[in-house]
């Protein structure tokens, strides 16, 4: 008999959301000093700039061989120690945002299997299913994988899942349930150390902190911040996010003012509520699932004189960008820019 067990948040939101050194760095600075001090003191010959070129060689070696020593131990969310004896080959994703930076790191090739879920990259399409909100062990257990990538956000219902895994010798490592931009850096750094991968995961990193630092310098436009309303789930069990999530954390970025700001994580609130919130903007994220989800918070009773519904500012974003915490995420943020401030990041 087959084995399933549960796996993601409560039903009503995981239907919508489930979906290099110090010393490189240091010695980086005191070859741009020495360039500077040379600029200053005489002209750059040829010669002092192929010293200096020299002197950085080093520094790119030492990037290089940062390698990930096998066998590997870490420690997971969960406080359990993971033993990886080598560089796994097949690798088996539990939730799309882990499949999601896996490819990006380079690991297409070596997945073997993923969540319903995962639609992104179109690869995953030919990658063998291994269940939805419920994983199914004993497939996980025949594609023999070297590492399974758990969840923090399943371990309500996936803990007795996860140890027949570990039971059958496989090693599970449980994700971080990101709640902010710093927490995704940190679970792509350690799915990139897991998979060897340290040098891909980093330079992901460094492209999302860019774009994040461009997308906040875009916000200094907001001359005034307009108050946003995020529903993530529709009727009858509305769902919002407050403060501590990093859907709250891309209003921030934006300028924008979460109206539940001051509520912390999943909010289920009623109608009447969001009416005295009194939103000027309201984004659905749950368009992909729900035909109408705009038109059905349009026509929605009683919300005829909320500002978001008079002035047709209810937008549905893709709900993959801004609910994976992975390397898309960066999109999503730009994607709650343009729905909040059209004339700012449109442009």
């Amino acid at each position: 008999m087959k084995s399933y067990w549960k796996f993601g948040m409560s039903s009503a939101v995981a239907a919508m959301v489930l979906a290099g050194c110090g010393d490189t760095a240091e010695e980086t600075e005191v070859t741009e000093e020495e360039v500077e001090v040379t600029e200053e003191e005489t002209e750059v010959t040829e010669e002092e700039t192929e010293v200096v070129e020299e002197e950085a060689e080093p520094v790119e070696e030492e990037a290089a061989a940062e390698e990930v020593a096998y066998p590997l131990t870490v420690t997971d969310v969960t406080g359990e120690e993971v033993v990886i004896e080598e560089e796994p080959d097949a690798i088996v994703s539990l939730i799309p945002s882990n499949t999601e930076i896996a490819y990006a790191l380079g690991e297409g090739e070596n997945i073997v299997g993923v969540s319903d879920f995962a639609n992104y990259p179109e690869e995953v399409a030919d990658v063998e299913k291994v269940g939805g909100q419920e994983f199914n062990v004993e497939k996980i257990v025949s594609l023999q994988p070297d590492i399974v990538l758990g969840h923090e956000s399943g371990l309500g219902l996936g803990t007795a899942g996860y140890q027949q895994l570990r039971d059958a010798g496989i090693p599970v490592y449980v994700v971080d349930d990101a709640t902010n931009f710093e927490e995704v850096y940190a679970s792509i750094e350690a799915i990139g150390q897991l998979t060897g991968e340290t040098a891909a995961a980093e330079e992901i990193v460094a492209q999302m902190q860019e774009e994040v630092t461009a997308i906040a310098e875009q916000a200094a436009q907001v001359e005034e911040p307009k108050s946003v309303f995020v529903e993530v789930a529709g009727t009858p069990d509305i769902y919002t996010t407050g403060s501590n999530t990093f859907m709250h954390e891309m209003l921030e970025i934006i300028n924008a003012e979460n109206v539940a700001g001051d509520q912390e994580g999943w909010i289920n609130v009623d109608p009447e509520q969001i009416v005295e919130w009194n939103p000027e903007v309201i984004l659905t994220t749950y368009g992909a699932f729900v035909p109408d989800a705009v038109e059905q918070v349009m026509s929605r009773e009683g919300f005829g004189t909320v500002p978001a519904v008079e002035n047709e500012a209810v937008i549905d974003v893709n709900s993959d960008l801004v609910s994976r915490p992975g390397p898309r995420l960066t999109e999503g943020l730009q994607a709650i820019g343009e729905a909040v401030y059209p004339e700012i990041y449109s442009e």
